[in-house]
């Protein structure tokens, strides 16, 4: 506990003398990963470093742009789309092992609605699919199961949350994916469900790459920093 506080402060201090020196850029998007990395700390004394500094005034943390600093790297996306092939593949072989649960039916329904109408909304579809992700985890009866995939979730920020970039287009398609994943989990059918999951996953990763990929352009000579 000791030692934690310490680095947590050598954190702050640190931060707040690249902050006060002007080395960082007004605006400029930052990553936790860069940070822990250049500072040669832990990244959760660096994150509390940043709330403190946030706190202070010192510095604005933006949540939508990344976990509890600016933006996430490319390399902190791929890391999060391993563990959630990982997570969420499991977690649709286990569902349907058991079958159903009302929750996730009600999710289907509600994305059978979705799919029928002419005229999608983007937000309203997001909100849906990530409830039928929520319900399928708790379909599961595994409780470490969800508490890793909660955990998960906690700590990602933007790389787990609906994007307002998604087209409908991509949309649609990730409602027809979540309706083939509850195919397989109505029919028992565990392979398939977990093979439509990591479909859907891959799917979704790369339609976040494209969507982000205008970062990239937004901060010319970044690199891979800013995701």
């Amino acid at each position: 506990m000791v030692t934690h506080s310490l680095e947590r402060d050598r954190a702050y201090s640190l931060l707040r003398d690249l902050v006060t020196s002007g080395e960082f850029a007004p605006d400029e998007p930052l990553s936790e990963r860069s940070l822990s990395t250049r500072l040669a700390l832990g990244r959760t004394p660096v994150r509390e470093a940043l709330k403190a500094l946030a706190k202070d005034g010192l510095l604005t943390i933006h949540p939508m742009r990344g976990t509890f600093v600016r933006q996430m790297s490319f390399d902190d996306l791929h890391e999060i789309h391993e563990l959630r092939l990982a997570l969420e593949g499991m977690a649709a072989y286990l569902a349907a092992t058991r079958g159903p649960t009302e929750p996730l039916r009600n999710c289907a329904e509600e994305l059978r609605s979705i799919e029928a109408r002419t005229t999608l909304d983007v937000e309203e579809a997001q909100q849906v699919g990530w409830a039928f992700h929520d319900g399928l985890f708790r379909a599961t009866g595994n409780g470490r199961l969800v508490q890793s995939y909660d955990n998960l979730r906690a700590q990602s920020g933007l790389a787990l949350q609906k994007m307002r970039q998604y087209s409908t287009e991509r949309t649609r398609q990730a409602v027809s994916e979540h309706l083939d994943i509850y195919a397989a989990v109505e029919a028992q059918d565990p392979d398939a469900a977990q093979q439509r999951m990591w479909r859907h996953l891959s799917s979704a990763f790369e339609a976040r790459l494209t969507a982000l990929g205008a970062i990239r352009t937004q901060y010319p000579g970044q690199g891979d920093r800013h995701a």
